[in-house]
């Protein structure tokens, strides 16, 4: 059989349609409840639902008397605080698309941004670098708040297909696109609530991640939001050991985070007393079998992964009710479409192919911003490849391979760093551990294993290790020790700089 999985066709999303509107629901419903509160080791900055939506629809007020209008973009250059997403949804609020950026970028990725999306207004902290020119309307953190205080704005209400807001990733490529979603994607991030979160109302769900990541705007704030959940957010700077004390003081029932996070969080033979947490959540690259099965002894919950990308969020996941196959990301999310691909269409089960997801998900984007033939170039007939390899098996189980860019050549044999890394993480002292290949000389490839550890460990005995259990060619030929593994701002596995690392 081939690798095609279909769980049926999601409900439309309705029309007329404000994407704020929907998040803000439970305003109504639950007034005086918890919506978000941003937590510090001195306490923690509260909002109600009542609160918060007063705070966004001011907001929305605020930005078309300040001269902006409706398809308007504004780019968002502000810190980790509560300012952040109440400026992105007052902006959809009324119609103006918001640009979220990360405060870590330099001042020549804000400027190229610039260049390429021609803001109406930029919001502005005073502590994160800002453009140098191209914005005609500089919004200050101060200005912004006082516009909380405004009356409410009228929801901008349209169809569900048009633009709602731009996230930036890097892709395969390397080079930063802008990624144009619909009102729509946060309809479709419903098949979420219980395809990967087990989500309820009365959840309390702490995110690790910046606001500027969609990972945490998604899963830590918007999806929260809109079911009448609490979503717990850490002040900024906010470090690994204060973190777990924060999850249990505030009562977090779900913890959300990269695996970079859970690699920082666990110590060895560290128990972790989190009573009021239910299970975990992790995206953002592969969770090693490793790191599962430490989180699970320390803590006495599990993890569930999930699988997607900034153009489509997620699509396949595990969730509490459906759990993943051992070494599986989990299973595609009812209501999505999922194929893996082949030079000539989806393969056959088991066979390894290009992970796709149908181009009618209501979840998928409508576009790099000013690359059409780039964003065609993503699609083969009725399938968005997403540019990451994986196979499905009879159940409907998906095993994620590597990105097609990360496969390492070995002396001819395509070797999946995932595959190394699964074999030796679980060795004695080893805190992280990543994989890539290395050209020593022309035409001259091997596989270098790049690790952590608190203490120096026996290379050799690692060595005899990954030899017995992998094939002789999978095997790496050095072991490099490191201070860490280099990660991006969100914690993810910056694979590609590891090769600049190597010292033999």
């Amino acid at each position: 059989m081939d690798s095609i999985l279909d769980r049926g066709a999601f409900a439309p999303c309705p029309s007329p349609f404000n994407m704020a509107q929907h998040v803000l629901g439970a305003a109504s419903r639950t007034p005086d409840k918890l919506a978000l509160a941003v937590m510090a080791e001195t306490g923690m900055t509260p909002y109600s639902y009542a609160a918060l939506e007063a705070a966004v629809r001011g907001t929305g007020t605020g930005l078309l008397r300040a001269g902006m209008t409706p398809g308007d973009i504004l780019l968002l250059r502000l810190g980790n605080t509560a300012q952040f997403p109440i400026a992105y949804l007052g902006a959809i609020a009324v119609g103006i698309v918001p640009v979220p950026t990360s405060s870590q970028l330099t001042q020549a990725e804000v400027d190229a941004m610039v260049q390429t999306l021609k803001p109406k207004a930029v919001a502005q902290s005073a502590s994160v670098s800002a453009p140098t020119a191209g914005a005609c309307l500089s919004l200050s953190e101060a200005e912004l708040h006082a516009m909380q205080a405004l009356p409410a704005c009228d929801y901008d209400m349209g169809p569900p297909e048009r633009l709602a807001y731009i996230i930036y990733t890097s892709g395969t490529s390397g080079q930063a696109r802008a990624v144009q979603h619909a009102h729509r994607a946060i309809w479709a991030r419903q098949m979420m609530f219980q395809g990967w979160y087990g989500l309820t109302s009365e959840d309390r769900l702490c995110h690790a991640g910046a606001f500027n990541w969609t990972f945490t705007l998604g899963t830590g704030l918007m999806d929260p939001w809109t079911l009448g959940a609490t979503a717990l957010i850490a002040q900024d700077a906010t470090p690994p050991e204060a973190l777990l004390t924060l999850v249990k003081q505030h009562g977090a029932t779900v913890f959300a985070a990269a695996p970079g996070v859970y690699r920082k969080l666990l110590k060895p033979r560290q128990p972790l007393d989190l009573p009021q947490l239910r299970h975990a959540l992790s995206a953002g690259e592969k969770l090693s079998e490793t790191l599962r099965t430490r989180w699970r002894d320390a803590s006495g919950t599990e993890i569930y992964e999930a699988y997607g990308m900034s153009e489509c969020s997620t699509f396949i996941s595990a969730s509490p009710t459906t759990r993943a196959a051992h070494g599986a990301l989990g299973t595609a999310q009812p209501g999505r479409r999922v194929a893996l691909l082949g030079p000539d269409g989806p393969v056959a089960q088991g066979e390894v192919g290009e992970i796709a997801v149908h181009r009618d998900d209501p979840g998928l984007m409508l576009g790099y911003l000013g690359a059409k033939q780039e964003t065609e170039a993503r699609f083969d007939g009725q399938w968005f490849k997403t540019g990451d390899l994986g196979r499905m098996d009879a159940q409907g189980q998906i095993y994620y391979e590597a990105r097609k860019d990360d496969m390492m050549n070995a002396g001819g044999y395509r070797v999946s760093p995932l595959e190394v890394e699964a074999a030796l993480s679980d060795f004695e002292g080893l805190s992280s551990l990543a994989v890539t290949d290395v050209e020593i000389k022309e035409d001259v490839r091997i596989i270098v294993g790049f690790y952590t550890s608190e203490q120096p460990i026996d290379e050799k005995a690692l060595q005899r290790h990954a030899q017995n259990r992998l094939a002789g060619y999978k095997c790496p030929r050095h072991f490099q020790r490191l201070s860490a593994l280099p990660l991006g701002p969100n914690n993810k596995l910056r694979r590609k700089a590891l090769k600049a690392l190597i010292a033999i």
